[in-house]
């Protein structure tokens, strides 16, 4: 296993360790060091790209479990957030029902031999939803972590569609 798949599968490890930071306070820096955790995991997301495209060491396992990687990170944060009172739950489904459209196609091609990349609105759209996230984390619910969260999603709702119309020739039934 190369470096990069190394780091996506110790972001996934990563996911746990948030969570328990961020959902059990056990002294009043807990929420700090998921923030911290947080941050660093995202971290790994641009490192992993970065060493797999330099080294030339772009996996079909990396192009799989590296935007899974990314959806289990989101996905906790987003919950956590919303158990919190930091994030509605409007936003939430939003996020997580176009995280499930996404990886139901991603099976479909799959199954065919197919791999799909993750295109330039997906990149966008995670980049913005970490910025948000991690504004809300730092800063907690307030009108500009609204605005910026609210934001995300609606870059959610366009990479979404751009990637069902760039892919619709797998969700043809045959």
């Amino acid at each position: 296993m190369n470096t990069p798949n190394k780091l996506t599968l110790l972001r996934v490890v990563m996911v746990p360790l948030f969570m328990v930071f961020m959902m059990y306070e056990w002294f009043p820096q807990s929420r700090l060091v998921a923030t911290a955790v947080f941050v660093l995991a995202f971290a790994t997301d641009w490192l992993d790209g970065y060493l797999a495209r330099k080294n030339n060491q772009v996996t079909n396992f990396g192009k799989i479990m590296d935007p899974l990687a990314d959806k289990m990170l989101t996905t906790a944060a987003l919950v956590c957030l919303n158990a919190a009172g930091d994030v509605s739950a409007w936003v939430t489904v939003i996020i997580l029902a176009r995280e499930f459209i996404v990886s139901g196609v991603r099976i479909a091609a799959a199954s065919e031999g197919n791999v799909i990349a993750a295109s330039i609105w997906g990149k966008i759209k995670t980049m913005w939803q970490f910025i948000a996230l991690t504004l809300i984390l730092c800063f907690g619910k307030n009108v500009f972590t609204d605005i910026g969260i609210w934001l995300a999603a609606v870059l959610t709702i366009v990479s979404g569609v751009d990637y069902l119309v760039k892919n619709a020739k797998f969700l043809s039934m045959k």
